[in-house]
């Protein structure tokens, strides 16, 4: 299991947002690309960037910092946010992005889901963003009446084999992931399942790594990892272990 380190840009820095929401940011680095390369050296064999900004505006903003952040680490990366259009796929996978996640786009236009996976295969992950078992969309500030099972469906016959599930109230809360609702989606979906939101402990990655068998994949740790409520190098011990 991939311990996968969240690197969310708003405005050039690293930050973390507490549900989303600009009003709870907090600043955690002013240099985005020094703390790839830190999370590298700590033993990171994946990233997960985001564009917080381009989430919210709907198209890339912070193109040059992912460039960048592609050209000084060696492991994969996968990114995401304000990815909107076939162009910007293509532009992430020519800058060498290892995985481009879809969000609003596949729910707003799930052709464009359909022609990304035909073109670009396991390239493209699917951001399954929930409250309360309803999508959210634009950056989590919409909740749609779609249900998160229902667009999984689909995606996955569109050839989707890899998703993010983000509990959006867990997020940034440091009081524990839903693991029920991973194990779910999990074994509902028989998809590759990346756990991503309220991981604060290492309790959580010990209660996540238990759910490799239903198909989980990865865990992204964001906020815990920027206070040292988790070690990195913890994290990856356990989720390695066999």
């Amino acid at each position: 299991m991939l311990i996968i380190p969240a690197i969310d840009l708003r405005a050039g820095n690293a930050v973390m947002l507490t549900q989303g929401k600009i009003d709870a940011e907090t600043v955690y680095s002013k240099d985005p690309v020094f703390m790839a390369q830190h999370w590298q050296v700590k033993g990171a064999k994946r990233l997960h960037v985001v564009d917080l900004d381009g989430a919210f505006q709907g198209n890339p903003r912070n193109l040059e910092t992912v460039k960048n952040i592609r050209s000084k680490v060696t492991v994969p990366v996968q990114a995401g946010g304000g990815i909107r259009t076939m162009n910007s796929i293509d532009n992430l996978i020519k800058l060498g992005i290892d995985y481009v996640i879809l969000g609003t786009a596949a729910v707003e236009n799930p052709e464009l889901l359909r022609e990304a996976a035909d073109k670009h295969g396991a390239k493209i992950i699917l951001a399954l963003d929930v409250r309360d078992s309803k999508v959210a969309i634009s950056g989590w500030k919409e909740t749609t009446a779609i249900d998160a099972l229902e667009l999984l469906t689909n995606a996955k016959k569109m050839g989707i084999e890899e998703i993010i599930y983000t509990d959006i109230k867990k997020d940034g809360m440091m009081q524990g992931a839903n693991i029920e609702g991973i194990r779910s989606i999990a074994r509902a979906t028989k998809l590759r399942v990346i756990a991503s939101g309220g991981v604060s402990n290492l309790q959580d990655v010990s209660a996540i790594k238990a759910l490799e068998e239903s198909g989980v994949t990865g865990i992204i740790i964001g906020k815990a990892l920027y206070t040292g409520a988790i070690k990195l190098e913890d994290a990856i011990k356990i989720a390695e272990k066999e």
